[in-house]
């Protein structure tokens, strides 16, 4: 992953807090463009394989639309109430769709791990179930910018 943060190094995720953040979080923000250049942001469950973000969408949903058309996206995950509490990531880059469209189940050697990951995380079970409604969206960020308010308070 690469992090290309120039601004607020002193709250900014190591790697490992950065890898421990996304491990633990449910739920993401995607911005997309939407067909009249307006931006759209939709919430969604999400999982973390390490270096790249996996969305299970929705393909008929306005969000999986906007993907086909520009596959450009911004994801924020994020947490915390109090202003000290703050912490999040950025990331940014394209989207790949990875499977069939919609995900009915097909042998995919490249989803075994985020299924699983996401069967678990999301559900508490090891097998994802297919409705053939959903589909992969692949975000290997190219840029990840971060931040921990918690580093502003001394311990």
């Amino acid at each position: 992953m690469t992090v290309t943060q120039r601004r607020g190094r002193r709250i900014m995720m190591t790697p490992g807090e950065l890898d421990a953040f996304l491990t633990t979080q449910r739920t993401c923000r995607v911005a997309t463009v939407s067909a009249d250049g307006a931006p759209h942001v939709s919430t969604l469950w999400f999982v973390w394989d390490g270096g790249s973000l996996w969305l299970y969408s929705v393909v008929r949903s306005r969000r999986s639309a906007d993907l086909r058309r520009d596959p450009r996206a911004a994801v924020v995950v994020d947490t915390g109430e109090e202003y000290d509490e703050l912490r999040g990531v950025e990331l940014s880059g394209s989207v790949e769709s990875v499977g069939e469209v919609p995900r009915t189940g097909e042998l995919c050697a490249e989803l075994d791990l985020p299924e699983t990951l996401f069967a678990r995380k999301h559900f508490g079970v090891d097998e994802l179930p297919h409705d053939g409604r959903h589909a992969w969206l692949r975000l290997t960020p190219r840029k990840t910018v971060s931040w921990d308010f918690r580093k502003l308070t001394p311990p």
